[in-house]
């Protein structure tokens, strides 16, 4: 078991103690915090990380003192930084992690993210996901079974259909073409993206070869409203809440937008990618 995940099942054996010494049941504590009675398991159980702000309002809920929610927090804080290491979440079980980004997401209301060389997660279709946590498995010796990986990925493209959010999306025209899984799945896969461009709440843009990039596209970046952006590397997952860095990044970001197509023009492009992988599937 990794030092990330260790740490993950103790925080939250010590969050199931405090809730049990409060003498309330899970679904009592998830009705006062107004949470899923299912994210009350997830953390308790180690399936998910508890973030400081979750600690917070769980010792408030319990009613714990004030150093217990120091050190849990403290804690909290700990996981935060395994989990950003992808040598430690890789070990902790890849259905947790993708728990851990769903929990991220659903306190997003806009995401706007590029993507260079791979389809973006929440618009990815099962067996292209399949394939992407196979490399992970085997690059990073992860743990946990594929399919429940790609089970809460799926689930957490559900947020997709909400109305009350927007996703704006920008991969360039080589993302599509970055053969990851065999020409079958690829074909599979930008039938879901011509599926998922006509959502209400999706902005989707491709920037055709044809199109000059404003910068040399060194890695993907995601924007969670105005509060925070990550930005994943080979080895550990970047994050920050500085100002400065929103600011840059959100920059950057509208450059990428503005070379992109969208509508008609992006699913023109997509379909004929899309040809050249029917192609590849007779030859």
């Amino acid at each position: 078991m990794s030092s990330f995940q260790q740490a993950r099942l103790e925080l939250g054996a010590q969050l199931r103690q405090l809730r049990e010494a409060a003498g309330m049941s899970g679904k009592e504590l998830a009705e006062r915090l107004g949470w899923q009675p299912s994210k009350i398991s997830r953390l308790e159980n180690g399936r998910q990380s508890a973030t400081e702000v979750d600690v917070l309002a769980w010792t408030g809920a319990v009613g714990a003192a004030p150093e217990t929610l120091t050190e849990l927090r403290r804690q909290a804080g700990e996981v935060e930084s395994k989990r950003a290491d992808w040598r430690h979440w890789s070990t902790g079980g890849m259905a947790a992690t993708q728990e851990d980004v769903r929990e991220r997401e659903a306190r997003t209301q806009v995401f706007r993210v590029f993507e260079p060389g791979v389809i973006i997660g929440l618009l990815q279709a099962a067996e292209y996901a399949r394939h992407i946590f196979m490399s992970v498995k085997r690059e990073f010796g992860a743990t946990g079974e594929i399919d429940a990986a790609v089970k809460v990925r799926m689930q957490r493209q559900e947020i997709l259909y909400d109305r009350s959010r927007s996703f704006r999306f920008v991969m360039p025209e080589a993302a599509l073409r970055t053969k990851l899984a065999p020409a079958d799945v690829m074909q599979a896969q930008m039938d879901r993206l011509l599926a998922v461009s006509t959502l209400p709440t999706m902005e989707l843009g491709i920037i055709p070869f044809e199109n000059q990039l404003p910068s040399v596209p060194l890695t993907g970046f995601w924007i969670f409203d105005e509060r925070m952006i990550m930005v994943p590397t080979r080895s550990k997952e970047i994050s920050s809440t500085e100002r400065a860095d929103l600011d840059f990044y959100a920059k950057v970001f509208e450059e990428y937008h503005k070379a992109a197509v969208y509508g008609e023009e992006a699913r023109s492009v997509i379909m004929r990618v899309n040809h050249d992988y029917a192609k590849q599937s007779t030859n």
